[in-house]
């Protein structure tokens, strides 16, 4: 594997696999996080002497060309955060596209459209993928893995791309490799887990996993209300996976068995209704009403949570506490992230809806040790999987 320091790079096109995949709202960027994590990498590769074939996705198209799902609007964000011109290639036919990458010069950037308005980008079809990851090497001379948000997919442009060229991974990949591995080996101690979000099911291999790792493990979100079913509560109309009561019955008892400290929310804010304008009540995990349902955790949680974080030397925090877009849900959420502010040793928000909601409630990214760009990906990693990007890059 090479690094990025020292890939040879001068005079050369270079195909950029970034992540770029910001949450837009009527064209609007709402959180400019992963291109500003792109910049310095690009940065690098513009100092070195080369020109940039720009590559990334946005949301889920499934193959189809939708015009709300459009790097247009990147294009133009990331033309001011680098103060030049970006060329932007939007439905062209293959023919415009490599004229376009070829006709670069030293120091210029070509972002392409979104690469899942290709079909064969996301193909289950290892031929299919092949044959595309063929076209976009016909772009560059070299290539350089930055999306870190997608290593955990085999896509031509992140699993089958990277083998047809010679290779490196970016300043981002690399520095989020750092940081999890501080997580899995040797972490600092003690060593503290925060989990929020919908679904047990979507964090079980995780939890599962951190489970033989971790010192205290603790549950907000939505999630929380299939642990407090399980343990015999009565949740109202709270989120709930009850074909996963038995699994976090097992969980419960797991975490029991290996001394790990799982703390649980004690009051809960609940409502009539899921809306930004719904009146919040606050009341006992014991006490939630049949017709309410909870939206986040309470104040006494949130401090006991808060309390256990600023105890730990490293702490990864994946999930917000809440709903944390409606202001009367915000609050167990900021409390936790206030919390990361102050561990004294490594704290990571793993990514996703968890670093837009940093962001979203006035926090900057330096008031954390590490924002990760990548929520699944860096799910995946913890939960012990290999990833076929960073696999494709030698990591």
């Amino acid at each position: 594997m090479s690094s990025l320091d020292s890939f040879d790079v001068g005079g050369k096109r270079v195909f950029l696999r970034c992540d770029l995949n910001v949450p837009l709202k009527n064209g609007t960027i709402k959180d400019d996080g992963r291109i500003k994590a792109s910049l310095p990498t690009i940065s690098l590769l513009l100092n070195k002497g080369a020109s940039i074939v720009i590559a990334a996705h946005l949301g889920r198209p499934k193959g189809d060309n939708l015009s709300e799902f459009s790097l247009a609007p990147v294009a133009v964000r990331l033309g001011e955060l680098l103060e030049q011109e970006i060329r932007f290639i939007g439905n062209s036919s293959t023919e415009d596209v490599s004229a376009a990458a070829h006709s670069l010069k030293a120091g210029e950037i070509l972002l392409l459209e979104n690469i899942r308005f290709n079909p064969a980008e996301t193909s289950k079809d290892e031929s299919e993928r092949q044959v595309f990851a063929a076209q976009l090497a016909e772009l560059a001379d070299v290539y350089v893995g930055d999306g870190f948000g997608a290593v955990h997919r085999k896509h031509a442009s992140v699993f089958d791309l990277p083998q047809l060229l010679p290779h490196a991974p970016g300043l981002l990949v690399e520095a989020e490799v750092d940081v999890l591995k501080k997580l899995t080996h040797n972490p600092a101690r003690p060593y503290g887990v925060v989990l929020g979000g919908a679904k047990v099911s979507d964090k079980l291999g995780v939890i599962e996993n951190l489970l033989n790792k971790v010192d205290t493990l603790a549950i907000g979100g939505g999630m929380v209300f299939t642990f407090l079913a399980a343990l015999g509560k009565e949740i109202g109309t709270s989120l709930v996976e009850m074909e996963m009561i038995d699994v976090v019955k097992a969980l419960i008892k797991s975490a029991d068995e290996k001394g790990v400290k799982l703390v649980l929310p004690t009051d809960i804010v609940v409502a009539s209704q899921f809306s930004a304008d719904a009146l919040p009540t606050l009341v006992s995990v014991d006490d939630i009403p049949v017709d309410q349902m909870g939206l986040d955790i309470g104040p006494v949680s949130a401090k006991a949570f808060a309390d256990e974080i600023e105890k730990c030397a490293t702490v990864f925090w994946n999930g917000p506490m809440g709903v944390f877009e409606f202001p009367n849900f915000a609050a167990g959420t900021k409390t936790v992230a206030t919390a990361l502010t102050k561990v004294s040793g490594i704290s990571v928000v793993g990514g996703g809806d968890s670093a837009a909601a940093v962001r979203a409630l006035g926090f900057a990214d330096s008031d954390f040790g590490y924002i990760s760009t990548g929520g699944g990906a860096s799910l995946e990693y913890l939960e012990g999987k290999e990833l076929p990007g960073l696999l494709a890059l030698g990591l």
